[in-house]
């Protein structure tokens, strides 16, 4: 498991899979910061949601950077076989997911918080 991951994370590029997975990192530490201290916690959601964001828009700027690397070298290369596209597409794909993935971690915690937020 620990081998798939880091193989993952390697693939999809490392510069925005780790970043990606720091940011994870520290989103749930705020969370769990966030849960365990109830009281006055509105500084705390409002950057769980900036990083939320700043996720998101990270790993979609790692698949443009990567989409444009693989046409680049398609264009110089010339005729490039499906199944080295497929991969190339595969690897540009790895790094938005994580980002989503890591939106969606800290919106449920968001909305986590909001619903225990006492009135």
């Amino acid at each position: 498991m620990y081998v798939l991951i880091t193989n993952l994370l390697n693939e999809g590029g490392p510069l925005f899979m780790y970043t990606t997975l720091l940011i994870l990192i520290a989103i749930i530490a705020l969370l769990v910061k966030a849960f365990l201290k109830p009281e006055n916690n509105e500084k705390t959601v409002v950057l769980i949601k900036h990083l939320s964001l700043f996720v998101l828009v990270w790993g979609f700027t790692g698949q443009m950077i990567g989409l444009i690397g693989a046409f680049d070298a398609i264009q110089m290369q010339g005729n490039v076989a499906p199944t080295v596209l497929a991969a190339g597409i595969k690897v540009a794909i790895l790094s938005p997911l994580f980002g989503m993935i890591v939106f969606l971690v800290a919106r449920l915690g968001i909305i986590g918080l909001t619903f225990l937020k006492k009135q």
